[in-house]
């Protein structure tokens, strides 16, 4: 154990050193991380708690590719160095989304209006391909859930996973939490405007399902529901 504690406490001191040295080992720079060199597309939305809407985060997604018609992002809340890493997010197609079960179904969101409403944005794409981007992610669905709940000031990642939804309808979002995310990137109401001719994608009803009764989240022991 002793020996664990020290392995443990050289490994943290060597990573801060790492982190403040101004100019890294040639074997650093070298370095390569496979996992992390499949990510290609940074996409920036805001969610809340399922549950409780009035808890919403900007998230930072950095995502890669999957096979199958899948994609796996890993989710940080900023996009500076030293982000904090705050939960994963899976996305499926609709073909996909079509063969999981009911029960399965109410764990995930529509991305049909975060396109369309220009909540959803692609920071640093040029803006015929993000345009592209959102084409191919609107008919999508994913499936979040936050470890670190930044926002309620937690220092470390607390308590157990929560699961996350996305907006589906105006009025949702927080005015103050898209102006704070318009000041990051471009206005999310330039973007709405620029997809008006995006079709609209039919949202299975199996989505979403905080909207139709009460809304899944987890407790210590099992599943449970929290009145809307």
């Amino acid at each position: 154990m002793k020996t664990l504690q020290l392995l443990t406490s050289s490994l943290f001191i060597a990573a801060a050193a790492f982190a403040q040295s101004p100019e890294k080992p040639k074997s650093a720079a070298s370095a390569t991380f496979p996992p992390i060199g499949d990510i290609h597309a940074h996409v920036c939305g805001i969610h809340f708690y399922s549950g409780d809407m009035s808890r919403q985060i900007i998230a930072e997604h950095y995502c890669s590719p999957q096979p199958q018609d899948v994609l796996q992002c890993v989710i940080y809340d900023s996009n500076k160095p030293g982000a904090r890493l705050i939960g994963i997010e899976y996305i499926v197609s609709a073909k996909v989304f079509e063969t999981l079960s009911p029960e399965e179904k109410k764990l995930w969101h529509s991305h049909n209006y975060e396109v369309k409403s220009g909540v959803l944005t692609a920071p640093g794409m040029a803006d015929s391909a993000e345009k592209d981007l959102m084409k191919a992610l609107i008919g999508t669905y994913g499936k979040t859930w936050h470890m670190w709940q930044v926002d309620r000031g937690d220092k470390l990642p607390l308590g157990i996973p929560q699961l996350m939804m996305a907006f589906t309808a105006d009025g949702q979002a927080k005015a103050n939490i898209i102006a704070e995310r318009d000041k990051l990137y471009t206005a999310s109401a330039t973007k709405k405007g620029a997809r008006a001719d995006i079709p609209d994608f039919k949202v299975d009803p199996g989505a979403d399902s905080w909207q139709k009764g009460p809304a899944l989240q987890l407790d210590l022991k099992t599943v449970s529901t929290v009145a809307r």
